[in-house]
């Protein structure tokens, strides 16, 4: 008996031992009962017996097989078996917003050899050389020689499982399987993402939507991504050419529906095949438009501009000191080209100036700028279900110095999705709306955190407009002519270990368009930045972001246009007024 109070009254079911030890006692009686027969001379005892003893036999053996046969029906999911393995690996497919697939779980199928039925390795070895690789045929002679069952290789094809089938080979069988396939290869691989060997989501939508991706297999249903396919071979393609063209060491792009918050399109250059991560490195495979957070130069601008319009400090009319130097602590602010007067607000932002930012800013105040920036999005991470979504670089304490460099762009480093987002925000209304890798039911605006008024995103639609006609980023304008672009430039000197690199930047080109029309109109934001473009012929060699990022994003738009319904309307493009004014943005660098 148990010591146990709850195994009181527990029998424990009789071992296969005492059972057969039971069997042997019957069969025994049996015999006996025929013995006993046979000196009684009754034979139809005996025939009696010897019948009720078979039937005894076989009435156990069936009850046995049925109570196995039960065993196995009602409880063969304990365990995890095969079966449950693969219900668990399962994964729905991944679509674009047009229904083409992206990834899904591919049957493939895994070949194993039975070392004790093959008669001549070598033999074996050289019939398989001819279909699968060198390595995998050579598996077969270390299972011949160790007498046991070895799978050869994984992940074939139904066309290579029917090559290997068709040699004939006694003793190779075959393993269902189920992997994950990615059918475009490098295409929009980091949007997409990957999953591991055990149906795992590990970067990407397939991380950030694992567990919706598992529901939907089971039901046989997909999972509608943001993207379309068009836009991201679109922004991929003149990336690539960006590189090539300006000889950067990558590049980003980010297209946006800024009154739904849907990623149109996301691309890193250089990329990967999410097939094959492990033959890239990390520099290809890390997802920098989330991951890597960069100072944004005279970009960053346009939200000094939104504060200081917002909070009604200045207009676009009003007159800013710009000729006078300007001193935060023992370092001063200057511009590359000094304006031969003061400039109104609306200039200030065409000729990017820095000293005319930074006055503006002290119009509001540092600690305003701080809340401001808070509220655009611009001291947390970007709201989005990818995991890839860095926190910004922020000085732990924000001080008049702080607030004078971050007005324009220096001394706080961002994520693109962060821009991005907080941009979107300042063009839509003013609402500013989480991003989204998911396909949202209906294009109609969503309603966001209202971050300024209406008014002041008109404005600053406008400014955004002007600056694409008459400002820095007229090469844009030209790329895209009748989509009424709006822009913003950016060039910021990169921080190489620990110091400036005076000539290596980092640029960057925020686009809105179409700038017409009311404000809940259907508009769409493209992000370029390259990083370290080189003086080049297509440059006309110029580093700065309206000789590289700009005209970037100017071709992603006028191939894009078209496919989101946006009409060209060359009427409504206008000619910048009086003499062309340099292309020169004004650089973000630490002693500025």
């Amino acid at each position: 008996m148990s010591d146990r109070p709850d195994l009181v009254g527990y029998h424990a079911p009789p071992t296969l031992s005492q059972i057969w030890r039971t069997l042997i006692e019957v069969l025994w009686r049996i015999e006996h009962a025929f013995e006993r027969s046979r000196e009684r001379n009754r034979a139809v005892d005996d025939t009696r017996v010897r019948i009720f003893g078979i039937l005894i036999l076989f009435s156990m053996l069936f009850a046995g097989l049925a109570v196995k046969a039960g065993a196995v029906a009602l409880f063969s999911h304990v365990g995890g078996g095969v079966e449950g393995a693969a219900v668990s690996l399962a994964r729905s497919d991944l679509v674009d917003r047009n229904g083409r697939t992206l990834a899904l779980d591919a049957p493939l199928y895994g070949v194993y050899v039975d070392g004790r039925q093959i008669w001549d390795a070598q033999e074996a070895v050289n019939a398989l050389s001819t279909v699968l690789p060198a390595e995998s045929a050579q598996k077969v002679a270390h299972a011949v020689s160790m007498r046991r069952i070895e799978l050869i290789q994984s992940g074939l094809t139904m066309e290579q499982k029917d090559r290997v089938h068709d040699l004939g080979i006694v003793g190779i069988t075959f393993q269902d399987e189920v992997r994950r396939s990615y059918p475009l290869d490098r295409q929009a691989s980091h949007i997409v993402g990957w999953s591991d060997s055990q149906g795992r989501g590990v970067a990407g939508a397939e991380k950030a939507l694992d567990g919706d991706i598992r529901d939907a297999a089971a039901g046989g249903g997909h999972i509608p991504l943001s993207i379309d396919l068009r836009i991201q071979a679109a922004l991929e393609s003149e990336l690539k050419r960006a590189m090539v063209d300006y000889q950067a060491v990558n590049a980003i792009g980010v297209v946006t529906n800024i009154q739904t918050g849907e990623v149109l399109a996301m691309a890193n250059a250089p990329d990967f095949d999410p097939n094959h991560v492990g033959n890239f490195d990390q520099a290809a495979v890390t997802n920098r438009a989330g991951l890597s957070t960069y100072e944004m130069g005279s970009t960053f601008k346009m939200f000094t501009f939104a504060m200081a319009l917002n909070e009604h400090v200045a207009n676009l009319d009003t007159v800013v000191d710009t000729t006078t130097p300007l001193f935060v602590g023992s370092r001063q602010i200057h511009d590359a080209h000094v304006a031969p007067r003061n400039l109104t607000m609306e200039e200030v932002f065409l000729e990017s100036s820095n000293i005319g930012t930074v006055r503006l800013m002290r119009r509001a105040g540092s600690q305003r700028l701080h809340d401001y920036l808070k509220r655009f999005g611009m001291l947390d991470r970007a709201r989005i279900e990818l995991n890839e979504s860095a926190r910004p670089q922020v000085p732990k304490d924000w001080n008049e110095d702080v607030g004078a460099s971050a007005a324009f762009g220096h001394n706080i480093a961002v994520t693109p999705l962060a821009v991005a987002q907080g941009v979107g925000g300042l063009m839509n209304g003013g609402r500013l709306i989480p991003l989204t890798v998911r396909r949202q039911v209906s294009d109609r605006p969503v309603a966001g955190e209202q971050i300024i008024a209406p008014e002041t995103s008109a404005m600053m639609l406008k400014l955004m407009r002007k600056n694409a006609v008459d400002g820095t980023g007229r090469h844009a304008e030209a790329e895209a002519p009748g989509y009424r672009v709006g822009g913003k430039t950016g060039s910021a000197e990169k921080v190489v270990a620990g110091k400036i690199a005076r000539k290596r930047l980092f640029t960057s080109f925020a686009a809105v368009f179409p700038t017409d029309g009311p404000l809940n109109a259907p508009r769409y934001l493209v992000l370029v930045l390259l990083d370290e473009p080189k003086p080049t012929a297509a440059s006309s060699g110029g580093t700065q972001a309206a000789w590289n990022a700009t005209p970037t994003a100017g071709r992603v738009i006028n191939r894009i246009a078209p496919m989101l319904g946006v009409k060209r309307d060359l009427s409504a493009a206008y000619l910048p007024k009086g003499p062309e004014k340099p292309l020169v943005d004004e650089v973000s660098a630490a002693d500025q």
